[in-house]
């Protein structure tokens, strides 16, 4: 699968045998925590960083699929040019109305009793659109996964365009409640890969992704998943310097956030969460005191949680979300930032 995926000119990484997750990196990264670009693993031939590893090589390929042959298959969708909708079932509490659909209005009106997962949340938004439902959309590759969930693939081939991966719990960039987006910046498990769960299993007969219909497109667009292009660095106007607080509180929880980042070094056994909650927490308690701005915080600590645990988004956002919450209401001034 992983030769045929790539010879598609979709870059494809290992996950780990039986699991869904990016296979664990070499013994070489486990010492210390460096960005995915600088990794010397790559130029080794080694897979590392997860997705950012993922290639189209047929050598590098052959070499990692027998050197682990039960190793499940993940397609780095951003270089794929692949928009996979990842419609979640799983059993949780339903959020208000307002947060369903991000952006939209749902009437009072509207009944919405039922409503349960992602399913009901992507056919609720393409009625709203008069448009049809993806989750039943037989003229792309779809994939049942085994919690009960699909995998809707697209491609994105609208030249210069690109687009950012997404939770669909994010209270910042999200489609539609329980509907994850993978994109730039993500990957998605690939047909037939067989975890403890279960296998994923393509539906129906069609096996390409077809072109992202253009009222997803613009509903993409609508929610904040276009990722814009920097823009061209020029003269820098005179603005007063950050207090000295400020930078003091960044030098206190960037260790912190470092914890965060240098959990990526292993997939798992390194007290992520409990590293990731303690770092909320203190940057809610800075936040609450003034000394940080909350909102570039929770970026700050989002990036780094990606970084080191991708495949949970939602899961990081709620711890971050609950500690933050949590440190601000008890807001305190270290020593040296009184």
């Amino acid at each position: 699968m992983a030769r045929w995926l790539a010879g598609r000119q979709w870059p494809v990484h290992p996950l780990a045998p039986g699991r869904k997750t990016p296979a664990a990196n070499c013994e070489q990264c486990r010492v210390r925590s460096h960005e995915p670009s600088s990794c010397p693993c790559h130029e080794q031939g080694r897979w590392c960083h997860g997705f950012h590893s993922a290639t189209t090589d047929p050598a590098l390929i052959d070499a990692w699929w027998s050197r682990e042959p039960r190793a499940g298959v993940g397609v780095s969708c951003g270089p794929a040019h692949l928009v996979v909708l990842d419609v979640d079932a799983h059993a949780t509490q339903v959020p208000d109305r307002s947060r369903l659909l991000p952006g939209i209005r749902i009437p009072e009106q509207v009944d919405l009793a039922g409503l349960a997962s992602g399913f009901d949340t992507l056919a609720l938004l393409a009625a709203y659109r008069q448009e049809p439902n993806p989750a039943e959309d037989e003229n792309t590759l779809r994939v049942r996964t085994p919690s009960g969930g699909l995998h809707i693939w697209y491609v994105n081939s609208e030249p210069g365009v690109r687009y950012r991966s997404s939770t669909g719990s994010s209270p910042r960039t999200a489609l539609a409640w329980q509907v994850d987006v993978r994109a730039h910046g993500g990957y998605i498990v690939a047909p037939t890969t067989r975890t403890s769960a279960g296998v994923y299993t393509p539906l129906g007969a069609v096996r390409d992704p077809a072109p992202l219909p253009a009222w997803l497109a613009a509903e993409l667009t609508r929610t904040g998943h276009v990722v814009r292009p920097s823009p061209v660095p020029g003269p820098r106007p005179h603005a007063p310097a950050r207090p000295p607080r400020t930078g003091a509180a960044q030098a206190l929880l960037h260790p912190l956030i470092e914890t965060v980042r240098e959990c990526a070094v292993h997939a798992e056994g390194t007290g992520f969460t409990e590293k990731l909650n303690r770092a909320a927490f203190t940057a809610g308690g800075l936040a609450g005191a003034g000394h940080l701005n909350q909102a570039e915080a929770r970026q700050e600590l989002a990036e780094a949680a990606h970084y080191a645990r991708p495949h949970q988004n939602r899961r990081n956002e709620t711890i971050i979300d609950a500690a933050l919450s949590a440190g601000a209401s008890r807001p305190f001034h270290p020593k040296g930032l009184a």
